[in-house]
């Protein structure tokens, strides 16, 4: 009889998924969205390798990259696809349920669904393409910054602002000694 007493109980305190949940999920849908249509942009326009100069230091550029940030691991046989795969898919569940957790909040909510959005816009791309495709490169003379693409931006915007809602959050302090509250 206990039991059914507290299942009741357990259902009102449970959190309920409201709309502003919801709409986390869409900025993840629209971030996904721009990250495939403007590499489909990209990919219908530029042949592999080429460059449309836009500013002084600023191209379109069509590049594909096997690895990671800086294309690291990209130049390994061809496992580091389905690793990366599996880790932003791991990383996104992970992420989604953190979102849940928070979705009533705002930046950190935020953070959440950039990373995601990003995470799973490139994802799609090495599971269609073998490779991120990366499209922006910004440069100074010679020296430029490597090529990439609106879902590594979401994603470094994320983690950006995942570090300000750390840094903003209070901090507390733990009483480890029950004798001596002070």
């Amino acid at each position: 009889m206990r039991d059914s007493a507290a299942a009741p109980q357990a259902a009102r305190s449970a959190p309920a998924l409201t709309r502003r949940f919801f709409g986390w999920l869409e900025l993840v849908a629209l971030v996904i969205v721009l990250d495939q249509v403007t590499k489909w942009l990209v990919l219908s326009q530029l042949d592999f390798g080429e460059a449309i100069p836009v500013t002084g230091f600023f191209q379109l550029v069509l590049v594909f990259n096997p690895g990671a940030a800086f294309s690291f691991l990209a130049d390994h046989s061809g496992w580091q696809r389905w690793f990366f795969v599996i880790l932003a898919l791991g990383v996104s569940g992970w992420l989604l349920a953190l979102l849940r957790q928070h979705h009533r909040e705002t930046l950190l909510p935020l953070a959440f669904s950039l990373l995601i959005g990003g995470a799973l816009g490139n994802v799609i791309d090495r599971l269609v393409h073998g490779a991120v495709v990366d499209f922006l490169y910004f440069h100074v003379g010679r020296y430029g910054w490597p090529a990439f693409n609106v879902a590594d931006s979401a994603i470094t915007v994320g983690v950006a602002l995942m570090l300000w809602a750390q840094f903003r959050a209070p901090r507390t302090t733990s009483n480890t000694n029950p004798e001596n509250p002070s």
